[in-house]
């Protein structure tokens, strides 16, 4: 992938700031945005009780159910209100990262994030919230590399 996708992203951002316009304020950072956020973290929870064959850990605010069975989950895992479903692999702390941003999502438009979510779309490069989240630490673009102190270019190490 190249690195154009800089200015994809930043429409996907746009996009969503004028979504964020027209939703009733009472229903953002509010009382009913919390109730959605709490029953997320239910489904998330009934979710990964029911499929979870890992260690069920608290880690960067979330709940992380690991050993899922790849069918339940979309992409590498799925934040779901407070909980993080996802399969064998430990979660690098980068992807925790990216789905603690999610799960601030979730706190913020409640009931609304999934359909918001779905509206935005499968590709991460045009979906805000996959952008807001990160998408280095989202696994879904290389992370851009840096220079050190030397001049000499390296990559991060905290690949998800």
């Amino acid at each position: 992938m190249s690195d154009d996708w800089h200015p994809q992203a930043e429409r996907a951002l746009e996009r969503g700031r004028r979504v964020d316009r027209v939703i009733p304020s009472v229903l953002l950072d509010s009382p009913i945005s919390r109730v959605g956020f709490w029953w997320g973290t239910a489904v998330g929870w009934v979710w990964g009780s029911l499929w979870s064959t890992g260690a069920v850990e608290r880690r960067q605010g979330l709940w992380v159910f690991r050993g899922l069975p790849n069918w339940s989950y979309a992409r590498g895992g799925v934040c779901v209100g407070a909980c993080f479903l996802t399969g064998d692999r430990e979660p690098s702390d980068a992807v925790l990262r990216h789905e603690a941003v999610h799960r601030r999502q979730w706190q913020r438009y409640g009931f609304l994030m999934p359909l918001l979510y779905l509206f935005a779309g499968r590709d991460p490069l045009r979906n805000r919230f996959e952008v807001e989240a990160g998408l280095e630490d989202g696994g879904y673009v290389p992370r851009a590399a840096h220079r050190d102190t030397r001049g000499s270019v390296t990559q991060s190490s905290d690949r998800p």
